[in-house]
């Protein structure tokens, strides 16, 4: 299963994607150089539903579910655990993002994705345009093992409380 890109042209990264606040990572942190790679934007809210899919059916293989903000995980989520936040995210993005459009998760490839990045709905600010400083993703999937981004993000006190009943802590 793939995203249909002929529906979707690939998007030039928004200028604000590459002033994101972890630019004093070392260049060699794998998880920085993936974070400021190239990522197509998932525009249409079927496209999501077929990117959710395609990670389900790779739900086994080694995906770190990081919440920006908290304690990067040292060991990649379960295939259980990243079904159950997917299912969960994907509520929280249709009811907080009421839009006709997705356009706030973005994948460095429909086919084989290896790095996901979700924006809050709650704090977009201008994710999709420029900034000196643009907002963090809300949440990173990834097959890297994740890095600090920044220590000094502040995740809304929201959004601590959705992420921990969804972790159980």
């Amino acid at each position: 299963m793939q995203i249909n890109p002929a529906s979707n042209p690939p998007q030039p990264r928004a200028r604000g994607e590459r002033k994101a606040r972890d630019m004093d990572k070392p260049a060699t942190d794998p998880f920085a150089t993936a974070f400021r790679g190239r990522f197509r934007n998932v525009l249409r809210w079927e496209q999501l539903d077929t990117l959710w899919e395609l990670l389900r059916e790779d739900a086994g293989n080694g995906w770190y579910i990081y919440a920006t903000g908290e304690t990067p995980p040292v060991e990649p989520a379960s295939g259980e655990r990243l079904r159950t936040f997917l299912s969960e995210i994907k509520r929280l993005l249709r009811e907080e993002h009421d839009e006709e459009y997705c356009g706030i998760v973005y994948a460095d490839s429909f086919e084989t994705p290896r790095f996901v990045k979700i924006y809050d709905p709650g704090n977009l600010g201008v994710s999709c345009g420029y900034s000196d400083h643009p907002p963090l993703p809300g949440w990173i999937l990834s097959r890297l093992p994740p890095s600090d981004l920044n220590a000094a993000a502040m995740l809304p006190a929201n959004r601590k409380r959705w992420w921990r009943r969804l972790l159980g802590a």
